[in-house]
């Protein structure tokens, strides 16, 4: 979840010590001399990216939210249904503060157009990552979970309770950072209810910024959860910069898993691509699975930002739903490097995630 903001919000990219190894932050989360991993390819330039064998015929984004006149910044969406109306999360920086908020808008389409309501308040999540929360509604209850940090060892996912989408109240801690069990950097959780069952998915790894995508089950949304481990890893996705390359900036991140009408799971993160210049490395990819522990077949990046005059830089962290015949997908999407970012949105047609 990364962003160019040098704010008090603690959400940009800073100097970071982890493991005993520096990571240098240039132009938000950008490490040019990165040191990650021993071994010849520290430093080097690594091949480009395969080009995407699969045709997802997505539509070029638009813009997807309105009356945001107050905010400055938006990012990191969650979008879910209550069963009369749509509700999109995520992480906004107001004109008039440095500080990082979740916001809240609502609609009558998946697809929009959302006009804002107030912020949320999370009384009791507590960090200096505290951003990017993942929703969703279940039995006429909106259960929102957030991180408390993403760029530095330890944090927690916090799990929130609401009946009405404007005020939450605490729930508990659902995942704690545990280093025994290669977890020891958490974030980016996303809850989804696939076959009757709960799920969070998230980003993980021993390593900030070696993130790789995990999932978690349970029961009921406030636990026990039960870690499965990763599900995606970064080798897994074959146009992800691999630690140690040149240009390297982090790893897997943002998943969001959907149930298809098929029966398959389709799962949305993020990667970094090689070759590329600060501010046009960050794509949303898509991958599916017979079952939501996989595996996954990692299928590409749908979204060209050539095609989006409105921002042509690079694009990010999503959120998705079934609507018809196609996916909507949520994204947020900049022109490059120091730019802010913002929402769009954009449709992948059913037939084209079929395997």
């Amino acid at each position: 979840m990364g962003t160019d903001q040098a704010a008090p919000a603690r959400l940009s990219r800073r100097t970071v010590v982890c493991g005993g190894l520096a990571w240098f932050a240039v132009q938000g989360r950008v490490w040019e001399s990165l040191v990650a991993q021993s071994g010849s390819t520290v430093g080097a330039a690594c091949a480009d990216s395969p080009e995407p064998t699969v045709e997802f015929d997505a539509r070029p984004g638009v813009p997807v939210i309105f009356g945001a006149e107050e905010y400055r910044e938006l990012k990191d969406p969650s979008v879910t249904f209550d069963g009369s109306r749509w509700h999109l999360y995520g992480t906004g920086w107001m004109n008039d503060s440095s500080a990082a908020v979740v916001f809240h808008a609502t609609s009558q389409s998946p697809s929009g157009p959302y006009r804002m309501r107030r912020p949320v308040v999370l009384e009791g999540a507590l960090g200096r990552g505290v951003a990017a929360p993942g929703v969703l509604v279940d039995e006429g209850v909106l259960h929102l979970f957030i991180q408390t940090e993403f760029q530095e060892l330890g944090g927690t996912i916090e799990h929130f309770v609401s009946n009405d989408g404007d005020t939450f109240e605490p729930a508990g801690t659902a995942l704690f950072a545990d280093p025994r069990l290669g977890e020891a950097c958490i974030y980016d959780a996303q809850p989804a209810g696939v076959d009757g069952r709960r799920y969070l998915a998230y980003a993980s790894a021993e390593r900030v910024g070696q993130t790789q995508l995990h999932l978690a089950r349970a029961a009921d949304w406030s636990g026990p959860w039960e870690r499965l481990g990763p599900i995606v890893e970064r080798s897994d996705v074959v146009f992800q910069t691999q630690a140690g390359c040149l240009g390297y900036e982090w790893g897997l991140e943002g998943p969001q898993l959907v149930e298809l009408p098929s029966g398959q799971v389709m799962l949305i993160g993020v990667c970094f691509l090689p070759g590329r210049d600060s501010g046009r490395r960050q794509r949303v990819f898509v991958a599916t699975a017979p079952s939501v522990t996989g595996p996954y077949e990692v299928l590409g990046t749908p979204f060209d930002p050539a095609l989006d005059t409105w921002a042509a830089g690079e694009n990010g962290h999503a959120t998705a739903v079934v609507a018809g015949d196609h996916v909507v997908v949520i994204y947020q999407r900049r022109q490059g490097a120091g730019q802010p970012w913002w929402l769009g949105t954009s449709t992948i047609p059913l037939h084209a995630l079929a395997r």
